[in-house]
């Protein structure tokens, strides 16, 4: 799979969650839903070459001696930037929930 088709899988999957979102909410969370579509994608081009460099240089003839490769420290940033927008995301949806929650109680 290329990135693009990783990024727009990944915008489609959101937009579905979303979808049920208020719509002043689902505005103001787009620019968060397309930043989570865009480190996932460019996560997934890291991954594939971390499969073939590895995440650690190891020095051949002093295996003590151990530095992170660029590639890794990039992918851990990007999974850490992917993590907080969907933490803020999933906030949005859980407001959302319990604000249905709440109208449903009126009827009980």
């Amino acid at each position: 799979m290329e990135k693009i088709q990783v990024y727009a899988q990944e915008l489609k999957k959101l937009r579905e969650i979303f979808q049920d979102v208020d719509a002043s909410q689902s505005k103001l969370c787009e620019g968060l839903i397309e930043d989570a579509a865009f480190l996932k994608a460019e996560n997934y081009v890291l991954k594939g070459v971390l499969s073939q460099i590895g995440m650690v240089k190891i020095h051949p003839n002093h295996p003590e001696m151990q530095k992170p490769t660029e590639a890794a420290k990039q992918y851990l940033k990007n999974l850490n930037s992917y993590s907080v927008v969907i933490k803020t995301l999933n906030g949005v949806l859980n407001k959302v929930a319990m604000d249905d929650e709440d109208e449903l109680s009126d009827y009980e």
